[in-house]
């Protein structure tokens, strides 16, 4: 039986499930890795670049649409926090600054890729896709053990260390605040209608448009995901003694 729904609407709904799928691991690993650590000095050590990103990609979120930024604290108790004006877009700017880490911190992390291939001999070799099927999931699941395999037993090279260090950093703090989502939630629930309207509407340019759009988001979506796989592999030790500890 054929898909009762075009292939906008469907790819309009794994943009939305990959994008809950991503935040959910970036705040579930964060939470593990505080829990594990006790949220101590070896916790904020691990944290503090992707920190750094983090409020970084605000920052261009502000720059982007306009907003004035008026302070910026990398370090504190509570973490980071980039604090502005009112975005001289009225919808799309308290969206585009509060979800900038989702897409910023996967570049970062996929120029990582290059650094480390290029200047320090690691072997990284990602597939980038959406999760269309538990078979494209399971291709994630294995081409990240594969990287682990090759960098730390066929051939090890002690900068992947650091790569996997920097990975986790940035992975952990991929995910929006709770107060960042505060700030978007009324414009993404207003665009998700929108979006809804442009499908069930079949406007003859608008639809491929945004199409063309949400391919756009889905990789950036998709490539955050990747890492974060990653993540979740180097995580497991610590999961490990998080449930010794729990028990």
């Amino acid at each position: 039986m054929a898909w009762p729904f075009p292939p906008v609407a469907t790819l309009f709904v794994l943009v939305i499930f990959t994008g809950i799928v991503v935040v959910v691991i970036s705040k579930a690993l964060d939470h593990l890795w505080a829990r594990v650590l006790s949220a101590g000095r070896v916790y904020y050590g691990i944290t503090i670049p992707g920190i750094v990103i983090h409020e970084c990609a605000h920052m261009l979120g502000c720059f982007i649409t306009g907003a004035r930024v008026k302070k910026i604290v990398f370090f504190s108790r509570d973490g980071g926090s980039v604090t502005h004006g009112p975005p001289a877009l009225p919808l799309l700017g308290n969206i585009i600054i509060s979800t900038a880490p989702l897409f910023f911190i996967p570049l970062v992390l996929a120029g990582l890729i290059w650094l480390f291939c290029t200047y320090a001999g690691c072997s990284l070799s990602f597939s980038i896709f959406p999760i269309e099927s538990a078979g494209t999931a399971i291709s994630l699941v294995t081409g990240s053990v594969f990287i682990l395999w090759e960098n730390l037993v066929v051939r090890f090279n002690a900068w992947f260390l650091l790569y996997l260090y920097l990975v986790l950093s940035l992975i952990l703090s991929l995910a929006p605040s709770m107060q960042d989502m505060k700030n978007a939630a009324a414009g993404l629930m207003i665009l998700t209608g929108a979006g809804l309207l442009v499908i069930w509407s079949n406007m003859g340019m608008v639809v491929p448009l945004f199409s063309t759009l949400l391919q756009f988001i889905a990789t950036g979506l998709a490539l955050g995901l990747v890492f974060e796989i990653l993540a979740v592999l180097v995580s497991l030790p610590a999961l490990v003694a998080f449930s010794l500890k729990e028990g």
